[in-house]
């Protein structure tokens, strides 16, 4: 039986967000977007993640503009978007009468599918901004944040699926943002899933560590129905597997995406000219492989970011050190995915902890407070009393939905 392989093309978000630090303009995606349409994606990833945040902060951009200026080119070929749950695009929760009108909102101007992810897999706090997908009428992908550690398993992820299906999704991603799941993992994961649910199913992963690909195919033999790649002049290394290689490799195969290389050329092409355009500021560090990373499991915008946080403080002969604090807050911390906010979060303090010359915790960010306090989630361990003692001393912990402690902020 032949079954065709579906590609989310993440060229317009998540490819530039982890090798350039999402410094992509609006102006230079248009034409890409134009060629991309012709192709024939099961959709683009191009708003969400990262990208509100940087229109704003450092292109002096609408965020909102760049979705309703793609739209009118993307006129065949859905638009994605990255959402964080309850914290939408940000970095802390959101009221819920605010999630619920971003949603709205976002879908108005054109995107079509919500891929919601929370980065301590606490489905509460991914509840209502699936709610408002489905309520619009858009196409609501729930994700799972796929990690590895002693808390983490193969059944565990299969039962959270599970939660997530009975909630409505039309499809699920597992999402991979560190590049870790093994070939074996994700062959297990994909058929497990496949046993219990009967919508699409997506794996997004990273090629940091070297072995994406081959992830993907052991994914595809499984029975994978999309994966996400990015075009080749921004892929590998900290962004995804390159769509023409994966595309190529399954040609005249019963998975065969059917899609048009010399289409997928004319998209590279492009794509090459604008890797020309912002060859100055894409990073060596973030293009190589770093087996390292399946210990510090950083996704790929996060290591980047790193870098240059060390850059500033003239500090990154720190990098070594600093990768390899990442692990020991996160098991402090309970071993949330790396995700953000997390990411940032348990980064932020390994920096913090290394400059400080090893004092660790001496100086703690209100980010890891708020964290430790309940304020993101429920941790996927429980924090020892020691660390919480370190961090907030006696002050309590809350149990509740974080968001369930905001105000309305609309009248």
């Amino acid at each position: 039986m032949s079954t065709r392989l579906l590609i989310t093309d993440t060229t317009l978000r998540d490819a530039h967000q982890s090798l350039i630090a999402t410094r992509m303009k609006t102006e230079d995606m248009i034409p890409l977007a134009r060629t991309i349409d012709k192709v024939g994606f099961f959709s683009v990833e191009a708003w969400g993640g990262a990208t509100f945040d940087s229109s704003i902060r450092y292109l002096a951009e609408d965020p909102w503009d760049r979705v309703r200026m793609l739209k009118e080119e993307l006129k065949h070929t859905p638009i994605q978007m990255l959402l964080r749950g309850q914290n939408l695009v940000g970095y802390r929760h959101y009221p819920d009468d605010v999630v619920d009108r971003f949603v709205t909102h976002a879908y108005s101007v054109g995107v079509d599918i919500f891929r919601v992810f929370d980065a301590l897999n606490d489905i509460r706090n991914m509840r209502e901004s699936m709610k408002m997908v489905k309520e619009v009428g858009a196409h609501l992908q729930g994700s799972i944040c796929y990690t590895t550690s002693p808390v983490n398993s193969i059944p565990g992820f299969i039962e959270m699926v599970k939660e997530l299906y009975s909630l409505d999704c039309d499809s699920i991603c597992i999402k991979d943002m560190a590049g870790l799941i093994m070939p074996h993992a994700a062959r297990d994961l994909i058929t497990g899933i496949k046993d219990e649910i009967d919508i699409p199913v997506d794996l997004h992963s990273h090629s940091t560590s070297g072995i994406a690909s081959m992830s993907y195919q052991a994914a595809i033999e499984a029975g994978v129905d999309i994966v996400d790649t990015a075009m080749s002049p921004f892929a590998l290394g900290t962004s995804q597997p390159p769509t023409e290689s994966v595309v190529a490799s399954l040609k005249g195969t019963s998975r065969d995406p059917g899609l048009d290389l010399h289409l997928l050329l004319d998209v590279r092409d492009i794509c090459s000219k604008m890797r020309e355009k912002y060859g100055g500021i894409l990073d060596p560090i973030s293009e190589r492989v770093d087996s390292n990373v399946l210990l510090y499991q950083l996704p790929g915008g996060m290591i980047s970011n790193l870098v240059s946080q060390l850059r500033e403080q003239d500090a990154l002969d720190k990098l070594d050190d600093v990768f390899a604090e990442v692990p020991r807050v996160r098991a402090d911390l309970g071993y949330p995915p790396l995700v953000t906010p997390t990411s940032q979060i348990v980064g932020t303090q390994a920096v913090l902890n290394v400059l400080l010359g090893g004092d660790r915790y001496r100086n703690v960010t209100n980010e890891v407070k708020d964290y430790v306090r309940g304020l993101y989630g429920k941790p996927p361990a429980p924090i020892s009393d020691e660390v919480r003692k370190l961090i907030i001393g006696d002050e309590p912990v809350i149990t509740v939905r974080p968001a369930d402690l905001l105000e309305p902020v609309f009248e």
